[in-house]
């Protein structure tokens, strides 16, 4: 469960990251000296700017007029000015949402969303050495990573990694979203690598908490009829959407997707997505914030990779401080990708062995880790 934001602690207070939040500041302090204001449109105040000591304050993206502009990088501000023509900020404050980045889906199908401009664009840059494109992806990815550590500040996050390739409509699928739906229902912050297959599901799972069982029972039969993401990513996002828009009020997860797997589109589920360049930065830091405990669900390379990256930490901590690992599909861990055996030799005489479970589905993983997690504070 995430905290509201109305509860939730701001950890950066010379941080503004809204135009109440500038309003607010100006009114209480008479001054931005200092501050960091962050993807707010100020072209509306700018009496205020030609007027405040704005010594020592940063202003990243926030669109000014440039009379404005001039006088608070006279007075000693640094202005980092929005750049025209991106698919995406790379100064954003807050996570993206299903309806930023699948804008413009009904009407123009996938292509036309900003995820998938996002995308190309990347497809474009990456490879051509421009030092000011890959310094955008890193501020992007750096402005993405301290929103996801605003919002998940003092939440229980357990991470359910899994396959892209698991389809809807299976068994495997519905198990998947009922686990989501028992982790989030037990107080738990549900997050997920944000893509199709196995981290839909687990995303869709927690959307599902607030609801009774029949609406997933209901959600599952219309997700069905798209059971990929292959051949059309618009068939699938818009049957998502037909279920967010039948059941608009669900329960809040994370996804933590990339755009450097371009052929995996994120999911309509999660209600905040922290999208990033760097596929790298992405995983490490779903795993390092998963602080309650991580469910591997049945997945290949990546799902492999994973699991020996959250078991590194859990390895070397002190008695007390791993945090559970549960692995679902005996046969698929003992068997098909023999993971499991290595993982039970590394936790040999080691704290972590206590910590690491195999069950063979996903329910039962949730009523092993939920107890395993109990009233532990969050990490």
């Amino acid at each position: 469960m995430l905290p509201s934001e109305a509860s939730a602690p701001h950890p950066g207070d010379r941080e503004i990251e809204t135009l109440a939040a500038f309003d607010e500041v100006v009114a209480e302090r008479g001054s931005l000296a200092g501050y960091r204001v962050q993807a707010v449109d100020l072209t509306d105040r700018t009496d205020a700017l030609l007027t405040l000591d704005t010594a020592d304050a940063v202003f990243l993206g926030c669109p000014m007029h440039e009379d404005a502009a001039a006088r608070v990088r006279a007075s000693g501000a640094l202005v980092f000015p929005p750049v025209p023509g991106l698919p995406f900020d790379p100064y954003l404050a807050r996570l993206y949402t299903p309806g930023d980045l699948f804008a413009g889906l009904a009407d123009g199908g996938y292509d036309a969303t900003p995820d998938a401009r996002a995308h190309a664009w990347f497809q474009r840059t990456k490879a051509d050495g421009d030092v000011f494109a890959s310094m955008l992806r890193a501020v992007h990815d750096d402005s993405v990573s301290d929103a996801l550590d605003e919002l998940l500040h003092g939440a229980r996050v357990v991470g359910v990694m899994g396959g892209h390739a698991m389809a809807r409509g299976t068994d495997a699928y519905a198990g998947a979203a009922r686990l989501g739906r028992s982790l989030a229902r037990a107080g738990l912050t549900v997050a997920t690598g944000g893509g199709p297959g196995a981290m839909e599901a687990a995303n869709l799972g927690a959307y599902a908490a607030p609801y009774d069982d029949t609406m997933l029972d209901e959600s599952l039969e219309l997700l069905a009829e798209a059971p990929s993401f292959t051949p059309s990513v618009t068939a699938w996002a818009k049957a998502a959407f037909r279920v967010r828009e039948r059941w608009p009020d669900g329960g809040a997860s994370v996804g933590i997707p990339t755009w450097f797997y371009g052929h995996e589109p994120p999911n309509a589920f999660a209600a905040h997505l922290a999208k990033y360049f760097a596929n790298a930065t992405r995983e490490d830091g779903l795993l390092a914030r998963s602080n309650a405990g991580v469910v591997f669900l049945p997945g290949a390379a990546g799902t492999v990779q994973e699991i020996f990256d959250n078991a590194t930490p859990n390895y070397y901590a002190s008695r007390g401080e791993p945090t559970p690992m549960v692995l679902v599909g005996e046969a698929h861990w003992t068997t098909h990708l023999p993971a499991w055996p290595l993982l039970r030799a590394l936790a040999t005489d080691r704290p972590m062995a206590a910590r690491i479970t195999l069950v063979d589905d996903a329910e039962t993983a949730a009523e092993v880790l939920v107890p395993a997690v109990g009233n532990r504070p969050a990490g």
